[in-house]
């Protein structure tokens, strides 16, 4: 579980901004230039101690139905509905041709066992901001620490090798344990949407937390060091 984004949600709120920069204005409408790093390829593999985050594949397809079906993943996670594989596939489409998202899986160095699922999306670069999100699929996964090496790894990308300077998520008010997870990672809660979420007819707050690059970057050495399974960089393999 450990879900931050689930997969479909509205655009990001900076829309209006987005459209604001394709009709002709520069990256710095503040009146700085946003640092972001634009040549860094596509996506890599982030190798960690005992699991390891590639791109995301048209094979990986039947975990996400798979997960999308499991009905307590879906109310932890607040996703709406399972998914069919025709709806993983034009998911897929879908991810293949967004600009502002990378997909990975989340893989057990140890077996080469596909776990979970890791993603950046809705990435501004002009706001140098991104949204988050890692789910473990595979609920034997759970407990055992792999959400929390693959969060340093995807966190120590996004800001030391991609450039971004704040990453949000939002976490279903009631999932406890993921509001902890998130918390552990450096995120800070900085406000609630009442009464977001809605299952089993139940209405649920939705919780929205960030972390800062600086935040981040100043962390004690066992929050992002060895302890988690990486060194003070993220070990980067070009794919």
């Amino acid at each position: 579980m450990l879900s931050g984004i689930i997969r479909f949600l509205p655009k990001h709120s900076g829309q209006g901004m987005k459209n604001l920069i394709r009709k002709g204005h520069s990256d710095d409408v503040f009146g700085e230039t946003m640092h972001i790093r634009e040549n860094v390829p596509k996506q890599e593999i982030l190798a960690g101690r005992r699991v390891y985050l590639r791109p995301f594949g048209r094979d990986d397809l039947p975990y996400i139905e798979k997960w999308s079906n499991d009905a307590e993943l879906r109310r932890l996670t607040g996703e709406v509905a399972p998914m069919s594989r025709a709806e993983t596939e034009k998911w897929y489409k879908e991810l293949l041709a967004d600009k502002d998202r990378m997909w990975f899986a989340i893989v057990l160095k140890k077996g080469g066992r596909v776990i979970g699922e890791a993603g950046l999306l809705r990435m501004f670069r002009p706001w140098r901001n991104s949204d988050m999100t890692i789910i473990i699929g595979e609920r034997d996964a759970w407990g055992k620490g792999y959400g929390t090496e693959a969060g340093h790894l995807l966190l120590d990308y996004a800001f030391r090798r991609l450039g971004f300077h704040r990453i949000s998520i939002g976490v279903v008010g009631f999932n406890k344990r993921a509001l902890r997870f998130w918390e552990s990672l450096g995120f800070k809660k900085e406000g609630v949407k009442r009464d977001e979420y809605y299952y089993d007819d139940e209405y649920s707050d939705g919780i929205m937390m960030s972390i800062l690059e600086d935040e981040y970057k100043k962390a004690p050495k066992d929050a992002v060091g060895k302890k988690q399974g990486i060194s003070k960089r993220a070990s980067l393999q070009s794919i």
